[in-house]
Order: structure tokens, then sequence, then C-alpha cells
């Protein structure tokens, strides 16, 4: 499965400038290779940014979660999501669950991963557990 160099370089913004608040990425089935699908502007809330994932498709997001530790500190992680409803398609599923690993190895800076089947599995509780 290739990796458009968009994806690389969307990514490279969002870890270095912050120029974005999340990124959705697709697989091209016919093109084999994983593309952006969707950007998301740093005024983003999380909530635009779950619903803006398909409810029955399979996609990897990136999104970048600032919190307050309990020192009261402002800090941020990258979460990579491995997004694989169980409504989506049998095939979908299995090309996304074989590419994941090496795209995610493409995209240099991530530091905290998720595997959702259901939005409660990528619910911002379970962003704030993982933060830490």
């Amino acid at each position: 499965m290739a990796v458009h160099d968009d994806c690389k370089l969307k990514f490279l913004e969002l870890k270095a400038k912050r120029t974005y608040r999340s990124i959705i990425f697709k697989i091209e089935e016919e093109q084999k290779q994983v593309i952006v699908e969707k950007l998301g502007d740093p005024s983003q809330s999380y909530e635009d940014f779950a619903a803006s994932i398909p409810a029955d498709e399979c996609r990897y997001a990136v999104y970048d979660f600032d919190f307050v530790t309990v020192e009261n500190c402002q800090k941020s992680r990258i979460f990579f999501i491995a997004w694989s409803p169980d409504t989506a398609r049998v095939r979908s599923k299995m090309i996304y669950a074989s590419s994941k690993d090496r795209f995610k190895r493409e995209l240099d800076g991530i530091q905290v991963e998720l595997q959702a089947t259901d939005p409660t599995e990528m619910g911002l509780d379970v962003f704030k557990s993982r933060a830490n």
C-alpha cells in the first residue's frame, strides 16, 4: 500500500507548526494508496473531529489533543486512531488492518495509538485517560 506524499507533509505541519487540529486519512482502493481526506483547522473541537469520521467506513485519523495535567501544565499528545467500525465492509477492514503499521511508520511522532470499532472507544474520556 503506497502512502501519498501529502499524508506525510500534512502530518509534519500538524506536528511542527500545529497548522491543523486533525487529519483524516482514507485508503483509495483503486489507486492502492493512503490519501488525505479531511483536514481540521486548529480551532476544531473534539466533537467536530469525531463527527467528521464516517460512521460505517474505516479510516485512519490523527488528532492533536491538548490537555492540562494534574500539575496544571498545558500539554499536547498526538493520537493515531485506527477507526474500523463493525458495520464496515469486511474487505475494507482487512485492508485497513493490514496497512496500519506500515502507514503509522510513515508518520514519525505519533505518541498514542487507539484502535476503535465504535465511538465509545475513542471518546473524549478515553483520550484523557490515555494522554497522561
